[in-house]
């Protein structure tokens, strides 16, 4: 099966692809993929690092400034025709929209050249490129089942859950210490801000350690994302053996399998990753994001059990340190928000995805 995978912008939309595109692999030997993206996207990084082929295609989200549109749609047409050129030469059996501007282009191309579609997203409150095409997509599968009802009518939704959560389920965590050769006598919080890093996590666990708040028997797992790292570093000054502070981090599974809590964004990919991994967490959701997803996304975890959610204007050291030292001093709060997370998570959500794709072929 030849599979045609389109998405970018960020990871929340390239790790799914990722995830579902080695699945196939381990699947069908003889399978072949091909991921499209924009020409700017963090896909141009990520998708060829993986492995991967990418072919790029212009492609930029709808404004609203009337200036621009005649861009808009230059770039759209510009697009579908790069996207039809693709599909042309590839012969995709059928194509894997995963979001992000990318998508839309693609989708026409693809219904326009009559290629099955199947759209995946990720996030509780559906983007506006997935929600666009899903009437005109073979199958919508989601990642939440309160996604269904936000979706248009006559829009063929599948709860398949996200392929990332299966790919960092695998590790103990004795594997997970032993890979990042940290201390297993310690408990760790996991750092991270998503793809880009976040700038008030930044500030707020930056001024967390330089207080000395992070109590002795903890360890901290720090990924500031890398245009962050070297201010970080700079504001830190040194910082004990058991804090180790990374730009950006390739094992991720391994950070997941050894932490004990995490403390991050709320972006979909990272939620699938946090709950396949079944790590408690603390969740500051993105202010900057469209329709406020991250937060919707975040609703979802607190409302189960499984997260503790802080708005990001209510975010300082001091709550850090509250949120910390309540769940270290309870043992059982944490073990029963780990649970909670691994109900959510969906671990053979690439099998269902790769179900999805083949039923439609």
């Amino acid at each position: 099966m030849r599979i045609l995978i389109g998405g970018g912008g960020t990871g929340g939309h390239i790790y799914p692809g990722l995830a579902l595109a080695r699945y196939a692999m381990m699947q069908d030997g003889g399978a072949e993929v091909l991921f499209v993206g924009s020409e700017a996207g963090l896909e141009n990084k990520i998708v060829p690092a993986a492995g991967f082929d990418l072919v790029t295609i212009p492609a930029r989200g709808l404004t609203r400034s009337p200036g621009q549109l005649f861009s808009f749609f230059r770039d759209l047409l510009k697009g579908i025709g790069g996207a039809k050129k693709i599909i042309e030469d590839f012969k995709p059996h059928v194509v894997l929209g995963t979001g992000g501007y990318v998508s839309a282009p693609l989708t026409i191309a693809s219904l326009i050249k009559r290629v099955p579609v199947v759209i995946h997203e990720q996030n509780a409150l559906p983007g506006k490129v997935n929600r666009l095409m899903a009437p005109l997509a073979k199958r919508v599968c989601i990642s939440f089942p309160q996604t269904a009802k936000r979706m248009p009518p006559f829009s063929h939704t599948i709860f398949t859950g996200n392929p990332r959560a299966g790919e960092v389920a695998s590790l103990s965590r004795e594997e997970g210490c032993r890979l990042l050769s940290l201390d297993p006598g310690l408990e760790y919080i996991l750092v991270y801000g998503g793809s880009r890093g976040a700038l008030k996590i930044n500030e707020v666990v930056a001024a967390y350690l330089q207080e000395g708040l992070l109590p002795e028997k903890m360890g901290m797992i720090y990924v500031t994302g890398e245009i962050y790292y070297e201010k970080v570093i700079a504001d830190l000054g040194e910082q004990p053996g058991r804090v180790r502070v990374y730009p950006y981090l390739d094992e991720m599974p391994a950070a997941l399998a050894a932490a004990s809590l995490a403390l991050t964004r709320s972006g979909a990919t990272t939620l699938a990753e946090i709950t396949g991994a079944g790590v408690p967490a603390i969740l500051i959701p993105s202010p900057n994001v469209v329709q406020n997803h991250q937060y919707f996304n975040a609703r979802i975890l607190s409302d189960a059990g499984a997260a503790v959610l802080i708005n990001e204007h209510q975010f300082s050291p001091s709550r850090l340190k509250e949120e910390v030292d309540r769940l270290n001093n309870e043992p059982g709060l944490l073990a029963g928000m780990a649970d909670a997370g691994r109900a959510i998570g969906v671990r053979d959500a690439a099998a269902r995805l790769y179900s999805c794709l083949r039923e439609v072929s």
